[in-house]
């Protein structure tokens, strides 16, 4: 009796029990046997065939919820120091790139440009008058060439003045022992002499001088011709430095209105109208919600088949699971979390106690399911990856 089926019993004790009027038939219980095999079979082929899919499946996929979305945002900042004379825009404001975003006080600015203009006339105009120079001074080089030959005339004819004197006092040297000519005659022609000598001096001085005039004249001829020589009025080094200031004086005006660098919502703004800010300050941040990603940080142990390219399903906290992104894995940080910390973990201990170290992996998400369904930084998410296709 013990070794016979419960259920065999309980049919047979109700067969017992049943009057011989009422007992079913023998083909009856067999069929009623057979239909509880049947059902318990089916019942156990379903258990068994649902936690092989659900472990064929759970292999192919990896999960984590510890995942947040991310921006590459913006930082304002002035690259021009000043105090803020209007701010048009407010935190949550949806702005487009190229959109003011804020603007200061320009009356320094103003100033400094114009300066510069005037400077940059300046120079140009004294490039004209260093070109204009140049021919002045090349025709002092000619009258300088007429200077040297007047004095050369005048050597000459002071050489034949000396010559004639020379002979002069020669020819009344020799008769004034004779008497024909008188000492005073004599004494007159050595005068002549003397003066023809200094006159020659005098002139081969002049013809010096006229030379030297003349060096003077090339020497600053060709250093005005080496200001302005193989340039024109806009290459000329002091006519660019003073365009080059012209510019940044343009620039620093124009950076008096700062604009917004990308798409995006304004958030973090920190400045009001009459602060006066320094340069390279950062006043407010842009997050460009339509280009969100998310980084999902992945246990070490679940990242040895993901590849980037593949497939992810991702659920906000924000939607619910109704709404489902999809998106695909582009890459994998250089470092764990922990690595990067401020202060790193130190493991090099007696007590050390192993911790399972997670690793952010960059998910990009559809652009069209971003527009029909915004995400805001630092959301949480939840990120499955189909390693299926991996190798």
């Amino acid at each position: 009796m013990a070794d016979r089926d419960p259920v065999e019993l309980h049919e047979q004790q109700q067969f017992e029990e049943v009057p011989a009027t009422e007992a079913p038939k023998l083909p009856e219980l067999d069929k009623r046997r057979k239909r509880k095999k049947i059902l318990l079979g089916l019942a156990a082929a379903i258990v068994v065939i649902g936690g092989a899919w659900w472990l064929m499946s759970d292999g192919d996929h990896v999960t984590t919820d510890n995942a947040y979305v991310n921006a590459d945002s913006a930082q304002v900042t002035a690259l021009v120091s000043g105090p803020v004379r209007s701010v048009e825009v407010v935190n949550t404001q949806v702005v487009r790139r190229g959109q003011i975003l804020f603007r200061l006080d320009d009356s320094d600015a103003r100033l400094a440009l114009a300066k510069a203009e005037a400077e940059y006339l300046k120079a140009r105009k004294q490039f004209g008058q260093i070109s204009a120079t140049s021919g002045s001074l090349a025709a002092q080089i000619g009258a300088r060439d007429a200077d040297i030959g007047q004095a050369q005339a005048q050597l000459a004819a002071a050489g034949a003045s000396l010559a004639k004197a020379r002979i002069d006092l020669n020819r009344r040297s020799e008769l004034v022992e004779s008497g024909a000519v008188s000492k005073e005659e004599l004494t007159t022609a050595q005068n002549a002499y003397s003066t023809a000598q200094a006159n020659v001096s005098q002139a081969r001085a002049a013809v010096a001088q006229a030379s030297a005039s003349r060096g003077a004249a090339r020497e600053s001829w060709a250093a005005n011709e080496a200001l302005i020589a193989g340039t024109s009025v806009d290459t000329s080094p002091d006519v660019a430095a003073a365009k080059a200031r012209l510019d940044q004086a343009r620039l620093d005006h124009e950076r008096t209105v700062i604009r917004a660098p990308i798409d995006g919502v304004v958030t973090n703004r920190q400045i009001q109208v009459g602060q006066r800010i320094a340069a390279g300050s950062a006043v407010m941040t842009i997050v460009p919600v339509g280009s969100a990603y998310v980084d999902a940080n992945f246990k070490e142990g679940q990242l040895a088949r993901v590849r980037p390219g593949q497939k992810v399903a991702l659920k906000s906290d924000l939607y619910g699971g109704d709404v489902v992104y999809h998106g695909r894995v582009v890459g994998f940080s250089g470092g764990t979390g922990s690595a990067f910390a401020l202060i790193p973990a130190q493991n090099a201990t007696g007590n050390w106690i192993k911790v399972v170290q997670r690793l952010p992996v960059r998910i990009v998400l559809d652009p069209k399911e971003l527009a029909q369904h915004p995400l805001r930084v630092g959301l949480s998410m939840e990120a499955e990856i189909d390693v299926s296709g991996a190798e």
